[in-house]
């Protein structure tokens, strides 16, 4: 599956390496020297160079040796093809489009809605759950989502307690 995974920013420096938005859990694997990206504008880019600079991400790509040439690509997104249901090292690892679609249960099996979005927070992420009485954003975290069943299509959530909310 095609998978955003960054988004080229500024020119860095005079040899061709741009500033890198991160928009993936595993950027030392997506962005690897060698790794070939896919954009919708420029065809493919292949990463040539790679380096950390005061916490920033510089890339460097085949066919672009100066300030110029990269500047071209600035705001050019950027997509990898991952295979996300691929085994991961840990169990609770999932892609969001793993998880957008589910159906969420409540703990007595109860349909609770369904997640429509995943919202990525520096904290924590938020599951979206459209209701029948409109979007409740809950906490994903064991304690209020106990169980994640992709290949079922499931889940099972415990909604915050809206009974003492003044609106």
């Amino acid at each position: 599956m095609r998978l955003l995974v960054g988004r080229i920013g500024r020119a860095h420096g005079i040899l061709g390496e741009a500033t890198i938005e991160v928009r993936s859990d595993e950027p030392d694997r997506r962005f690897a020297v060698g790794a070939a990206l896919q954009t919708d504008d420029h065809g493919q880019l292949t990463i040539t160079s790679g380096r950390v600079h005061n916490g920033i991400l510089l890339l460097g790509f085949a066919g672009y040796t100066d300030r110029n040439q990269i500047e071209k690509l600035r705001n050019v997104l950027l997509y990898a093809d991952v295979d996300i249901n691929e085994d991961r090292e840990d169990e609770d690892d999932y892609h969001v489009l793993q998880l957008i679609g589910c159906s969420a249960l409540l703990e007595n099996g109860e349909v609770f809605g369904e997640v429509t979005d995943v919202i990525n927070l520096p904290g924590q992420d938020l599951l979206a759950i459209k209701t029948a009485t409109g979007e409740t954003l809950i906490p994903f975290v064991h304690q209020l989502v106990p169980m994640v069943d992709v290949t079922a299509r499931r889940i099972v959530v415990i909604p915050p307690d809206m009974s003492g909310v003044i609106a």
